[in-house]
């Protein structure tokens, strides 16, 4: 099958009436459009609720006065332009400030303006950051979608990682294996790549970004096995999201065809308070009741995922909600909380971790690591 042909100018989708695609270049001049006629193929056009036409096609809610460009405070995690360290044992190379696809509901919706600049054509500040602290032994490769660059680019950064003995772990966060599988099974030296550098004791993730089973097609599953066969580990992680997968039926189905494929369901996650991301938003409670339903559905397999927050003070996992109660735990934590077990009250429509009183006592707001000085994040 031959790779896909992009479209950035909203008026060339020809299925969408005249006026509609009028009405959403506004938002498109805002945020930036990029799709691809195979994933365009898999809207059921006669469907104006059709979930998969909700994650790429914009909506005109993106214009909403909500939440923050930067709702976890990713600015704060910078310790050279381009690398973020959060936690102990993970750095993060911001590598693309391009998408595969742009889903309306992205957490990172700011790397899609004109005026910020996070990613860094030159990686070299973060390799020789994480060369310098050998308590950072996972990697991973984000922006933006890291499997967007060309094989050379990726055989580079990958290559330099591996030359750092106690970096075991690469990870490559990328919705390229539901959007365009072909640019996967289809390019051999990107496998041949991959292959090189995925060994028994030093392995190659793929974070795959897939939202609804209906992205699960035979050509993606056709690029979870070459991914498979290529030494790399492939495991998902996805939002749960108004009007797209927040049906116990369509969790509990996506969770038994990413098993099925051989693919590990990771992390259910909170939408973010994100700016532009209203229409995506779910009450915590509601989230939590759709999630458990849909686990009840499955097997043992698809209840490994997690239900968390991405949260400033570190990934916060929503163990219950049961009678007005919040009961979590640190997953992960910036301030070494590790394990450490909340119970707060869950008011009605409490949509994340800041909504829920006494919140505040378990996290103190941090400072910039980067100071401002043209990379980082421009609020």
């Amino acid at each position: 099958m031959p790779q896909p042909k992009y479209i950035t100018d909203i008026r060339k989708i020809a299925a969408l009436p005249e006026s509609e695609r009028e009405r959403l270049k506004a938002i498109t001049e805002k945020f930036v459009f990029r799709v691809n006629d195979y994933y365009l193929s898999l809207i059921d056009w006669d469907d104006p609720n059709d979930p998969i036409r909700k994650l790429v096609i914009p909506n005109e809610g993106e214009l909403q006065e909500y939440g923050r460009w930067d709702a976890s405070d990713e600015e704060t995690n910078y310790v050279v332009p381009g690398c973020q360290h959060k936690y102990a044992t993970t750095a993060l190379l911001i590598v693309s400030e391009v998408c595969g696809s742009y889903c309306r509901y992205c957490f990172r919706k700011r790397l899609f303006r004109n005026d910020v600049k996070e990613a860094m054509a030159d990686v070299t500040p973060g390799i020789e950051y994480i060369a310098k602290h050998p308590e950072i032994n996972n990697v991973l490769l984000t922006g933006g979608d890291s499997l967007i660059l060309a094989t050379a680019k990726l055989r580079s950064i990958i290559s330099r990682l591996r030359e750092i003995e106690h970096v075991q772990i690469i990870r490559l966060g990328s919705k390229i294996p539901v959007f365009n599988p072909m640019r996967i099974y289809e390019d051999r030296e990107l496998l041949a790549m991959l292959r090189e550098y995925s060994s028994a004791e030093k392995r190659i993730y793929v974070m795959a970004h897939i939202n609804h089973p209906r992205e699960i097609t035979p050509q993606a599953r056709k690029a979870f096995q070459a991914l498979h066969d290529a030494g790399v580990i492939v495991v998902n992680q996805t939002p749960v999201l108004k009007g797209i997968n927040d049906d116990p039926d369509v969790l509990a189905e996506l969770l038994d065809r990413l098993s099925w494929a051989g693919v590990t369901p990771y992390y259910f996650f909170i939408n973010r308070p994100v700016a532009g991301n209203s229409d995506f938003v779910l009450p915590l409670e509601q989230v939590y009741r759709i999630v458990e339903q849909a686990k009840a559905r499955t097997s043992g397999l698809g209840k490994r995922v997690r239900l968390s927050m991405s949260h400033t003070s570190g990934k916060i996992e929503i163990l219950a909600i049961e009678n007005g109660k919040a009961y979590l735990k640190y997953h992960q934590s910036r301030e070494n909380r590790y394990g450490q077990f909340m119970v707060l009250d869950c008011p009605d429509g409490a949509a994340w971790f800041d909504d829920l009183p006494g919140s505040e006592q378990y996290w103190s707001k941090p400072s910039k690591k980067l100071q401002a000085s043209g990379h980082g994040v421009t609020n």
